[in-house]
């Protein structure tokens, strides 16, 4: 059964933000790297070339992808891995230069905001988390502001997974620039669904996640110019220029490298597809609950294929629980039986009524207009047929 007759079988799968299916021209470069392509690419024989030219070839197509050159990839095993060798990596040696101060934003995904925690615990590092709007966007003043000539790194990620919020990189990463701090963005969430360039960025380092974008999961990439040499997140043999050891998965490496040769082949037509269709739900839904329905995030500046709705009076976990012809996530999570509001629209200043009736519904490759039709018509009996939970 092919991906589309799968997804066509179900629920309308609107999660592309929490993951990807595999494309099949992804799964069908992968198959010869699962099979007679076995070897070790560090092996010179016969049987190790091919994955070694493989992994090359991965290489190249992730720096096409993001405007840069091969020798600037590293591969890791997950956004969250490329995210810790990004800033422990350049934290670490930073502190023999007297430079142990880190700046992020309190929206970023937990594995900043958690590495953040650990180098404050165990090194002693000097964290300052800036705060956002009520659109979830960061105030380039507030940066300037922060930052020192103890600041090494500041981190900022290019687009929020909940409400699609995307951040003013190439500002934020100048203001960076003039304190003499790298910068780094978290870009897990906009590859293949706007155009992205480290250059155009103005970014030192930035990470790519494959299961965002239809590449299989546990693989990922750090840009990381050649200048860099950083404390490795995993030590042991040369791989990846000596920031992480350990034998390459040539067939998921593959995998990513051929999602970036078809999110490349596919951006100038999907983005405004994708815009239009969530735009459609948005009015959808809007007309079929008036008065009921408040948008989450930047109005303009979001990711095009992302909607993130409170619904008045409704816990939305309880609904899409109701809601069984949909796959859908929340932006709240459930912890022991009861459930706590998004950090992140709290975060921007919404109340915890609004945020607990939140739903993220995120688009992607295969969604479709009757995927709209069915998930609006879902969300609306569910709704409809919840008592109220008092108003926002």
């Amino acid at each position: 059964m092919s991906i589309v007759e799968h997804l066509r079988g179900g629920p309308a799968y609107l999660d592309y933000n929490a993951t990807t299916p595999v494309d099949p021209d992804v799964l069908e470069a992968m198959l010869p790297y699962l099979t007679t392509h076995f070897g070790n690419p560090s092996s010179g024989h016969a049987y190790g070339r091919p994955a070694a030219a493989g992994v090359a070839g991965a290489r190249a197509q992730v720096a096409h992808l993001i405007g840069a050159v091969p020798e600037e990839i590293v591969f890791a095993g997950s956004g969250s891995e490329a995210n810790t060798l990004a800033l422990r990596g350049a934290l670490l040696p930073a502190l023999r230069e007297g430079r142990d101060h880190l700046v992020t934003q309190i929206t970023e995904h937990p594995s900043v905001l958690e590495t953040c925690e650990a180098l404050k615990r165990l090194h002693g590092i000097w964290v300052t988390y800036l705060p956002v709007d009520e659109h979830g966007l960061v105030d380039p003043e507030a940066l300037r502001a922060a930052v020192t000539d103890r600041t090494a790194l500041v981190s900022v990620h290019h687009a929020n997974g909940e409400t699609g919020t995307l951040q003013p990189i190439a500002e934020l990463a100048a203001i960076a620039h003039e304190a003499g701090a790298l910068f780094h963005t978290d870009a897990s969430q906009t590859i293949g669904k706007i155009p992205v360039d480290v250059r155009a960025l103005g970014v030192d380092l930035l990470t790519v996640t494959g299961h965002k974008f239809y590449a299989p999961k546990g693989v990922a990439a750090l840009y990381m110019p050649e200048r860099f040499h950083f404390e490795p997140v995993v030590c042991g043999g040369g791989q990846e220029r000596r920031q992480r050891a350990g034998t390459e998965n040539v067939p998921a490496l593959v995998g990513l490298g051929a999602a970036a040769v078809k999110a490349a082949e596919l951006l100038p037509r999907e983005p405004p597809r994708l815009a239009a269709l969530r735009d459609t739900l948005h009015d959808q839904l809007s007309q079929a609950l008036p008065g009921r329905i408040t948008l989450n995030g930047h109005p303009d500046h979001r990711l095009p294929n992302t909607l993130n709705i409170s619904v008045d009076g409704v816990i939305a976990a309880e609904a899409l629980a109701a809601a069984t012809d949909l796959a859908a996530s929340t932006a709240s999570a459930c912890h022991s039986g009861s459930h706590r509001p998004s950090d992140v629209l709290l975060a921007m200043g919404i109340s915890a009524p609004r945020a607990l009736g939140a739903f993220r519904l995120s688009l992607g490759r295969w969604s479709t207009a009757t995927d709209l039709d069915r998930a609006a018509g879902a969300i609306t009996k569910a709704v409809s047929e919840a008592p109220l939970e008092g108003r926002p």
